[in-house]
């Protein structure tokens, strides 16, 4: 037998996530219910189980708020939940809104090692998992340190906003939210439909700062009823975080973007989304959609006003989008449930014009036909018009989704803060510190449009730079 050879080792086939169980596309196209409904308790310890508890986890390295996400899967294999709840706290307050919407598979789950050879372990449904779980249960609040009589304002409700806040919170600060619009929550109520993330959750995650102790204020627009200068010299904050995300939305310069059926996306999901359009006549928001509508744009917002527009009638929705699919910044899942609710794709297309009757109704757009060149400054391939190509897309509704740019208001009612010619706010990357002592910014305010889980991280620098600032400041006195 020695000289015989040994068989070899058979090695496991790669294994798949545990499926996350869905509404059936053909049912959820006719309601705004939530499209994924959670991992039961057995189905969340299986997926669970299968982490190596890695001696260095990569994953942290690709989480913005710096979760613990070894430790918490740890305690979900125990059966511990409301413990992996509660460490999960530990370093971010809204785990049941990045459970839902962050993009993990280009973040912690792309740098897991189970994910080498298999799918890696479903982080963002664990953590969905058990923030449900302690929610529903009753969390209890973390230690908060004692009041240290230092005052901090947070100007924005949105993900960086509310996560400033809380890290702050914890840390014995007195801290005021002051948001413009009538519920708090910035691009989280507005923007992202209830079908993917649901408002009482966002409500809820709320309801856990202010438990904190966070004040907020709604309906109070700063840059009109108060400046920057007005909050640190007249209403003696210590400090100042601008979170007012990129809430301006860009159009395209190309005839017919002023008819009347042509919204932005930003107006159309507010107007769905907070306004409670989809819930007309109970809700006094009428939105009006027709039966064949264009979404430009390749983003997940651009999926989100589609799908929206799917679910208020339209009897067909297109997705225009200039590159391909492998170019799309949309999450692979959110263009795989547009797919297989029937949204169809118009890629390597590109608008000219939006045609218009004689009442200012659109009744077409004029594409042309793209071919992708060399990569970009993005890194994507550059899309390049194929002459003599063009062609009418049938449709009476268009939605503009191409992002966004700042609101102008508090940078122009602030004197000596730095901005970029795009309208962005200047600071310093490691503290978030901008031109003016004591007034920090993070999030779509300084990066321009970008994702949820990346404002929360800015926030949450920002807190630690806040912390350090008003320490220093103290020791001196």
């Amino acid at each position: 037998m020695s000289d015989e050879k040994k068989p070899k080792r058979q090695r496991k086939p790669p294994t798949k996530k545990v499926p996350m169980p869905e509404q059936d596309p053909m049912e959820r196209i006719h309601n705004f219910n939530e499209v994924a409904l959670g991992y039961t308790v057995e189905l969340a310890v299986a997926e669970a189980e299968k982490c190596l508890q890695c001696r260095n986890p990569r994953c942290v390295s690709g989480c913005p708020v710096e979760v613990p996400i070894k430790d918490f899967i740890a305690l979900i294999r125990e059966g511990d939940f409301m413990g992996a709840a509660a460490k999960i706290k530990e370093t971010n307050s809204l785990p049941a809104i990045c459970g839902r919407v962050c993009p993990q598979e280009t973040q912690c789950e792309a740098k897991c090692i189970y994910g080498i050879r298999n799918e890696p372990i479903a982080i963002g449904r664990l953590e969905r998992f058990v923030a449900d779980y302690a929610r529903e249960r009753g969390e209890e609040l973390p230690e908060i340190a004692p009041k240290n009589g230092l005052r901090v304002a947070i100007v924005g409700s949105g993900p960086a906003g509310l996560t400033c806040a809380g890290d702050l919170a914890k840390l014995g600060y007195e801290v005021t939210i002051f948001e413009a619009f009538h519920k708090p929550g910035g691009v989280l109520v507005y923007g992202i439909p209830e079908f993917r993330l649901p408002k009482e959750i966002v409500a809820k995650e709320v309801d856990y700062l202010e438990r904190l102790g966070v004040e907020i204020k709604c309906n109070y627009v700063i840059g009109k009823i108060r400046t920057i200068d007005q909050l640190l010299n007249d209403d003696d904050y210590d400090a100042v975080f601008i979170g007012t995300g990129a809430g301006h939305p860009n159009f395209l310069r190309i005839p017919g973007m002023n008819l009347v059926d042509v919204y932005s996306a930003n107006e159309f999901l507010t107007r769905v989304n907070l306004m409670k359009a989809y819930k007309f006549p109970e809700y006094d928001t009428p939105v009006r959609v027709g039966r064949r509508v264009a979404v430009i744009g390749g983003g997940n917002v651009a999926m989100d006003a589609a799908r929206t527009a799917l679910r208020l009638g339209a009897e067909e929705v297109f997705i225009v989008y200039r590159r391909s699919r492998e170019e799309m910044p949309a999450r692979v899942e959110e263009v795989d449930h547009a797919e297989e609710e029937g949204i169809k794709f118009q890629l390597l297309t590109n608008p000219v014009e939006v045609l218009g009757d004689e009442k200012g109704n659109v009744i077409g757009m004029t594409c042309v036909r793209m071919k992708l060149g060399e990569p970009d400054e993005s890194g994507r391939r550059r899309p390049i018009p194929i002459p003599n190509s063009e062609f009418v897309i049938d449709c009476d509704t268009v939605i503009v989704a191409i992002g966004n740019s700042p609101n102008p208001i508090v940078p122009s009612t602030t004197p000596g803060l730095e901005t970029t010619k795009w309208g962005t706010i200047v600071i310093d990357e490691e503290t978030g510190m901008t031109s003016r002592e004591g007034v920090f910014a993070g999030g779509d305010i300084v990066t321009g449009a970008a994702t949820v889980i990346s404002a929360m991280g800015a926030g949450k620098r920002a807190a630690r730079g806040i912390h350090e600032y008003l320490t220093k400041k103290r020791n001196k006195q």
